[in-house]
């Protein structure tokens, strides 16, 4: 398994990067989209990277074009729209494909460490996207835009949740709170 800090990436300012520019903190990896019904969850992203960046915790998003085509922007779109609807000021990186053969190698390494979400008590999301006829090729893959990643201030992947679990759910809030000390 590749370290996550290793892994090359590209900030959506086109600027290289990594996780090592994070060592130390903990962090909430999402896969974001602009034309999702989930897109809204941009606000609570934003209101809990506020919330805990000062205690050593940053959100990144990862726009994503993989599911429904929801994100069909380039990444100056994507960050225009994210600054002037949601006001975002957490780290966004270049858009990648977090499934199927383009998939991106954090991706890869992210579910390896963590291959099942958790999902809220009584979702039925899962259900939800089989009534449109849409199912992962894998089980392990990523269901949808905003899934979480939730790595430890050591580089683990600690946790992994749902796309319809906000960030600002009580169970993701107390899975940062526990990471944070």
């Amino acid at each position: 398994m590749q370290a996550l800090a290793e892994i090359p990436l590209s900030r959506i300012d086109g600027s290289p990067g990594s996780l090592r520019d994070y060592t130390g903190k903990v962090l909430l990896i999402v896969n974001v989209a602009s034309k999702c019904g989930l897109t809204p969850q941009y606000e609570a992203l934003e209101k809990t990277y506020e919330r805990f960046r000062d205690r050593g915790f940053a959100v990144l998003g990862f726009p994503a074009n993989d599911f429904g085509a929801q994100e069909p922007g380039t990444d100056a779109e994507i960050a225009t729209f994210c600054r002037t609807n949601f006001s975002v000021e957490f780290p966004m990186f270049a858009k990648i494909s977090v499934k199927g053969s383009a998939q991106h190698p954090l991706y890869r390494e992210l579910i390896a460490a963590q291959p099942h979400a958790t999902f809220k008590p009584g979702s039925d999301f899962r259900a939800k996207l089989a009534g449109y006829g849409i199912k992962p090729e894998r089980e392990t893959d990523v269901l949808w835009n905003f899934e979480k990643f939730l790595v430890s201030r050591s580089g683990a992947v600690v946790g992994r949740f749902a796309p319809d679990l906000p960030p600002d759910d009580p169970l993701l809030v107390q899975a940062i709170e526990k990471e944070l000390g």
